[in-house]
C-alpha cells in the first residue's frame, strides 16, 4: 500500500487529537474521582483515569497506520508484543485507579507479567554502548536489563505524575522530539507511532494543563512509561529501519530518572519506607516551596526540549562517546537538586 503523504498525516493527527479530546470528555463524566488526601497536590476532587483516552486513541491510530500503509518492514512482530503488554499495563493501571488492585506488590507483579510478554516477541536489549569499550553484547543479561529498564520507566512515569500536566506534557514533548529524530526513516517505520502518541497525548493534555480537569491516572502513566520504554528497545535493536541509539529515550527522560533515583536514595538513607507513597520528589518540593503547578511543569517541558537537543547531538556521535552527552544534564540536575533541597530545608518541608 502507498505511504501516507504529509497532508494525510496532518489530517490523521487532527483526527486523533479530536478523538482523544472526545474520549477525555467522556472519562470526565464517568465519575472515577481522585479525592485529595495528605499526599495529594490538589485540593479538590478531580476525575481520574483520563489516560484511557490516550490508550484507546493510540491503538486506533496505529490500526489506521497499518490499514493505509501495510505492515512495517521488520518491526511488526515486536510492536505486536508492545501492544499486548501495553494493554496489560493499562488494564492493571485501571484496576489500581478503581481501588481493586491492592498492594504495591500486586501492581509490580502485573507490571512484571506485562514486561514478560515482550520476550517471546523479541523485545530485548541486545547491546549497550559502554565507555571505552564501545558496543557491548549483553547476551542473556539482556533479559534482566530489559526488565529493569521497562519496569523502571513505567514506575518513574507513575511517580512523576503528580502535578497538572507534568507527566503528560513531558511525554508529548518527548514524542514530538522522537518524531523529528526518526524522520529519516522510511514512511512505514515505527517512528510514526510517536506521531500517534503525540496526537493522543495532546488531545488529553488540553484538559490536563494548565489546570487539570482530569488526571492521567495509573492507566495513563503506566501505559505511557511502558510504551516509551519498550519502543526504545525496538528502535535501538535495529529491528526497524528508523533505528536510533537505545540511549536516546533515557536521555530525553533523564530529568524524570534523576528525580526518581535521587529521591529513592535520599529516602533510603533517611531510613524511610520507600514503598510508601510520599510527597518528597524534587518537583513536589519545588511546588510546596511556592512554585505553581504551571511553572514547575513548564520547567520540566523546557528541560525535555534541552535534552532533545542533546539527543540530536548523540545521533551524530559514535557509540563510545554517547554517554558523554548525559554529563551536562547530570550537572544541571545536580544543581537543581541542591537548590530545591536547600529551599525545602529552609521552609521545613523535609521534617
Amino acid at each position: 500500500m502507498a505511504a501516507l503523504s504529509n497532508f494525510q498525516l496532518f489530517i490523521l493527527t487532527i483526527f486523533l487529537v479530536s478523538l482523544a479530546g472526545g474520549l477525555t470528555c467522556m472519562m470526565k463524566r464517568l465519575g472515577i474521582i481522585d479525592r485529595p488526601n495528605h499526599r495529594s497536590s490538589h485540593v479538590r476532587p478531580v476525575p481520574r483515569s483520563g489516560g484511557v483516552a490516550i490508550v484507546i486513541t493510540t491503538y486506533a491510530g496505529v490500526l489506521i497506520l497499518f490499514w493505509f500503509q501495510g505492515s512495517l518492514p521488520a518491526a511488526t512482530f515486536q510492536l505486536a508484543g508492545i501492544g499486548i503488554g501495553g494493554f496489560m499495563l493499562a488494564f492493571a493501571g485501571l484496576l489500581d485507579d478503581l481501588g481493586r488492585l491492592g498492594s504495591f506488590k500486586s501492581k509490580l507483579l502485573l507490571q512484571a507479567l506485562g514486561c514478560g510478554v515482550l520476550f517471546p516477541f523479541g523485545v530485548v536489549v541486545e547491546t549497550l554502548p559502554v565507555p571505552v569499550l564501545g558496543e557491548l553484547s549483553l547476551g542473556w543479561l539482556g533479559y534482566p536489563v530489559t526488565v529493569l529498564w521497562v519496569l523502571g520507566l513505567t514506575n518513574i512515569f507513575n511517580f512523576m505524575d503528580g502535578l497538572d500536566g507534568l507527566a503528560a506534557g513531558t511525554a508529548m514533548v518527548v514524542a514530538g522530539m522522537m518524531v523529528m529524530l526518526t524522520a529519516g526513516g522510511p514512511p512505514g517505520s515505527s517512528g510514526l507511532i510517536y506521531l500517534v502518541l503525540f496526537a493522543s497525548i495532546l488531545g488529553f493534555l488540553i484538559f490536563n494543563f494548565p489546570r487539570a480537569q482530569i488526571f492521567l491516572g495509573d492507566v495513563g502513566s503506566q501505559f505511557l512509561g511502558f510504551v516509551f520504554a519498550a519502543l526504545a528497545v525496538v528502535l535501538g535493536a535495529h529491528y526497524d529501519p528508523a533505528s536510533v541509539p537505545m540511549l536516546i529515550v533515557p536521555l530525553l527522560f533523564f530529568h524524570f530518572i534523576f528525580d526518581t533515583v535521587f529521591t529513592f536514595c535520599r529516602r533510603l538513607l533517611a531510613h524511610e519506607d520507600v514503598t510508601q507513597a510520599h510527597r518528597s520528589h524534587l518537583y513536589q518540593l519545588l511546588n510546596q516551596a511556592g512554585q505553581s503547578h504551571v511553572r514547575v511543569s513548564i520547567l520540566h517541558f523546557a528541560i525535555a526540549l534541552a535534552q532533545g537537543g542533546g539527543a540530536y547531538v548523540m545521533l551524530r556521535l559514535p557509540a563510545i562517546h554517547q554517554w558523554g552527552v548525559f554529563l551536562p544534564f547530570l550537572a544541571l540536575e545536580t544543581v537543581y537538586a541542591v537548590l530545591v533541597m536547600k529551599t525545602a530545608g529552609r521552609r521545613g518541608l523535609l521534617d
